[in-house]
């Protein structure tokens, strides 16, 4: 180990004051906890799913005054049991963040701006492109041979889905991407 001088008085210095403050009763886990419960007082627990990789951690969220106020690991998870990676953890500014995009935005062909559009727009246009994509690029049959045999799909059209999904949720797209006559479905875990 190389330590400086400045380094080692910093160390013993700082060693000194904790034995010093845990012979006076100083108690720094109750301080802590004391403190976590003062943040957390009239704020409503959520459940959820953390959305960075397919491992399905729970997160707990502690939402104030319509702001999540604390993220932190779900303890009854089976996979993550309370602990949360780096990632994990750093998804708690998203909420918040100023920069976060609140309505659609749409590209105009050629365009090199975007612009806002409401909701409303923003459904019609998907729902009118997936219209005009599978019924331009059905296909009823196709021929194998001599032998033709009806295939009813659409290989224009693919879903991905994102492990912020929950299973109820992969469930239905996965029956609407059916519904439509694609087969191409991937999720981001096999990323």
């Amino acid at each position: 180990m190389n330590i400086g001088r400045r380094g080692f008085l910093k160390l013993t210095g700082t060693t000194g004051l904790g034995l010093a403050l845990s012979e006076l009763g100083f108690d720094i886990q109750k301080v802590e906890a004391a403190a976590q419960e003062f943040k957390l007082k009239d704020a409503q627990e959520y459940t959820s799913v953390c959305h960075y990789c397919a491992c399905g951690c729970g997160v707990l969220a502690y939402v104030k005054e319509g702001k999540l106020i604390h993220l932190e690991g779900e303890p009854e998870n089976i996979i993550n049991e309370g602990a949360l990676c780096s990632k994990g953890v750093s998804q708690a500014v998203i909420p918040n963040s100023d920069q976060r995009i609140k309505t659609p935005l749409y590209r105009a062909p050629g365009s090199n701006k975007w612009q806002e559009i409401s909701w409303e727009e923003a459904y019609d246009r998907i729902a009118k492109k997936t219209k005009e994509t599978r019924e331009k690029y059905w296909i009823a049959t196709e021929k194998n041979g001599d032998t033709e045999t009806k295939v009813n799909r659409c290989d224009a059209i693919g879903f991905v889905g994102g492990a912020q999904i929950f299973n109820e949720e992969c469930y239905l797209l996965t029956k609407y991407a059916r519904l439509i006559g694609t087969d191409f479905i991937e999720h981001q875990a096999r990323v």
